[in-house]
């Protein structure tokens, strides 16, 4: 795994050699981008941008977004081999200043979340086996997270069939790569 574009092109990202953390394919990571960056529906930049980054497991979202200028990003993460590699990319990247680390579950730090942040872009990328992203879409609205210009971004597995009917919550773009299926989608 490396880094697509930007300020950290090319450069490595460690990521767990376990079965729990599912890495984000470089080919999927830089289409999702490639929609951020170019798409006529989507009006936010990643530069200079606030992300919030659940489910980051090496956080290879997190890092690429801030090879490419994003102001800061909030990675979550609770598995301890993922952590550690995560933890590894920030101080390789020298990315300390930037990258804010959450060592726990995602539920539990939406819920206690007490940060005055309101994020530009939020990336879910729970397990495929995960089916609570719903209601962590509806926490992150009634929790005011997100900036009046946003974007979420979810990432499922392909033959997802769930319905992702949440109110005001609009899914604009619906994509397939391989075994991954990303929904761009905001709030209205």
């Amino acid at each position: 795994m490396r880094i697509i574009s930007g300020k950290f092109k090319n450069k490595r990202i460690f990521f767990p050699k376990n079965i729990k953390t599912r890495p984000l394919k470089d080919s999927v990571r830089e289409n999702i981008f490639n929609i951020l960056e170019h798409s006529k529906k989507i009006d936010i930049q990643i530069k200079n941008s606030n992300i919030l980054d659940l489910y980051s497991g090496s956080g290879s979202f997190g890092l690429e977004s801030l090879s490419r200028y994003a102001n800061e990003v909030f990675f979550v993460e609770k598995d301890l081999d993922a952590l550690k590699n995560l933890k590894k990319n920030i101080e390789n990247f020298k990315i300390q200043k930037k990258a804010f680390l959450y060592s726990q579950s995602v539920f539990n730090f939406l819920e206690n979340l007490n940060l005055y942040e309101r994020f530009d872009l939020i990336f879910i990328d729970p397990p495929y086996a995960d089916k609570k992203y719903i209601e962590i879409i509806k926490i992150i609205k009634k929790k005011n997270l997100l900036k009046k210009n946003h974007i979420i971004v979810l990432h499922r597995e392909k033959k997802n069939l769930e319905s992702l009917n949440i109110e005001n919550f609009n899914i604009f773009e619906d994509r397939v790569y391989g075994r991954s299926r990303i929904f761009f989608g905001k709030f209205f």
